[in-house]
């Protein structure tokens, strides 16, 4: 699926399916090349930390399933990515990519070759130790099979070899500059060879964690792995507490069963007694997506989809939000390739007239299909700003799993919301197949272009050019770019403010008495 957060999930961090695709997401401390992890926010403390404690993190969107290699979403990948399994590489709050089952990992200067070496004395969770053979199988798996996650970035490789136990060659067909971004998602993860774990409620990683126990509609928790191959996590054990409702999550906070509430919803965090927590706001690269089905009538006419973009009131949406920043094309501030283009889609309701006149839809009936966690804000605020002019929408709110079902696979939809919350996910747009139905060919060579091109300022100066079509062509609306909001209590540190990846590496984070 996606990488979108979906709704704010997350942990954060937020949400995001990558989708979450959502969800939740999350944020994370990640660990450099030396095992250590980075420096996250920190909340100031007199006691001892205390290595025994078990942090509580309340999160949104819980996963439907821990089999990372074929379930997309970013509820799992908030939560598995860097705790229990790992890659050779590895994303910090900042968008760094750093090593991480790698010691360090060599470029040729054709841009084709890469080189890793692994770091010493890694084991899976079942003691087994790891080895070259072990990444060989897991990339060769992802790019040799469709169903796995991760397997359109692994596209361009031509060849995945050990040199020695402890080294890696990767070869790729052409120049990518966005490999090393590929690796550090779920299709450069690092599995058992020949392993027969179901990994559907298991898992056999050789992260900081290991699973301890799941309790589907409720928690997930996690257990120190005191056999870590780098540096040990600062608490014993982590429970992810699964709170769809804000309210809720807000409430559960007051009454200390959290540590940490994340995706705190703006317009509720007045509710949060500041004695208690500290609240943060972070930088993200969610998008809060308005999808309109390019491939199905009346919305496979740009007209129609300029014309719903000018009848949104933009400025409106983040005020009662309470959080978040504009947004008009698909390339975040913090991404390659941003520019403003706001110049597409000003708010304007009486050219949104003339256009569904002109296109013979002066009575148009569509349905949002939402995910049920999202509220009802947004959809509210797009209702009244439709009906402005003449159009009438229906909202559709489902559960999580029937939005993935029914828009994200079968493309059953006319308008859709997400958080899309994966940075640097531009290539949905260069993908006909994608959900949005969105096929133009001039914004597929762009960002092929743009991937092969080795010199960073320029790949990102063709990723300007594919989005700004993007956006005159109306393919989606980006009702606003996210702020996350983040409460911490006291005795807690290391929790990262920030959540630009879906995931959280909570390996650094410690809890004082």
């Amino acid at each position: 699926m996606p990488r979108t957060r979906a709704a704010r999930t997350t942990v954060r961090r937020r949400t995001g399916l990558a989708l979450i695709s959502g969800l939740a997401a999350a944020s994370l401390l990640l660990a450099a090349c030396s095992g250590s992890p980075a420096a996250g926010s920190k909340t100031t403390s007199a006691g001892a930390v205390d290595p025994n404690a078990t942090l509580t993190v309340g999160l949104v969107l819980e996963p439907t399933s821990l089999d990372i290699r074929h379930t997309s979403g970013a509820a799992l990948e908030q939560v598995l990515i860097d705790n229990i399994y790992e890659g050779l590489v590895s994303r910090t709050p900042d968008d760094r990519i750093v090593d991480r089952l790698a010691k360090s990992h060599d470029i040729s200067a054709d841009g084709l070759t890469y080189t890793f070496v692994l770091n010493d004395g890694i084991t899976f969770h079942d003691g087994a130790k790891l080895t070259a053979a072990d990444v060989v199988s897991s990339l060769q798996t992802a790019k040799d099979d469709a169903t796995v996650q991760g397997h359109a970035d692994l596209a361009d490789v031509a060849s995945i070899a050990a040199k020695d136990d402890k080294t890696v060659v990767v070869t790729l067909a052409a120049p990518s500059q966005n490999f090393l971004f590929g690796l550090t998602g779920p299709g450069g993860l690092i599995f058992q060879k020949d392993a027969k774990t179901d990994l559907q409620a298991a898992e056999n990683g050789t992260g900081p964690f290991t699973l301890q126990k799941w309790n589907k509609g409720s928690s997930l928790a996690f257990s120190r792995n005191d056999a870590y191959w780098g540096q040990k996590a600062g608490v014993k054990s982590i429970v992810f507490d699964y709170i769809p409702d804000f309210t809720a999550g807000v409430n559960a906070a007051q009454s200390g069963s959290l540590d940490v509430l994340t995706a705190v919803d703006p317009n509720l965090a007045p509710q949060l007694d500041r004695s208690k927590f500290t609240i943060t706001t972070g930088k993200t690269t969610d998008k809060g997506t308005l999808a309109f089905n390019n491939a199905k009538a009346p919305l496979n006419d740009k007209r129609v989809r300029e014309a719903l973009r000018l009848a949104i009131d933009h400025k409106a949406i983040i005020k009662a939000r309470g959080a978040g920043t504009t947004l008009y094309g698909p390339i975040p501030q913090l991404d390659p390739g941003y520019q403003d283009l706001s110049s597409t889609a000003p708010y304007d309701p009486e050219k949104a007239k003339q256009l569904l006149k002109d296109a013979g839809q002066q009575n148009l009936a569509l349905t949002l299909t939402i995910p049920s966690f999202y509220g009802t804000t947004v959809p509210q605020l797009l209702t009244s700003d439709f009906k402005k002019v003449g159009v009438t929408l229906t909202v559709n709110s489902v559960e999580f799993p029937a939005w993935l079902d029914t828009v994200f696979t079968k493309h059953d939809y006319d308008l859709s919301f997400v958080l899309h919350v994966e940075a640097r996910d531009f290539s949905n747009f260069a993908n006909p197949k994608y959900y949005f139905g969105y096929d133009n060919p001039e914004v597929q060579k762009l960002y092929a272009q743009s991937q092969a091109e080795l010199d960073p300022k320029k790949s990102a100066d063709l990723l300007s050019q594919a989005a700004a079509i993007v956006a005159k062509d109306a393919a989606a609306d980006w009702l606003y770019e996210d702020r996350t909001l983040t409460a911490v209590r006291p005795g807690v540190n290391g929790f990262s403010k920030d959540s630009i990846n879906s995931r959280l590496d909570l390996r650094g984070v410690t809890v004082s008495n």
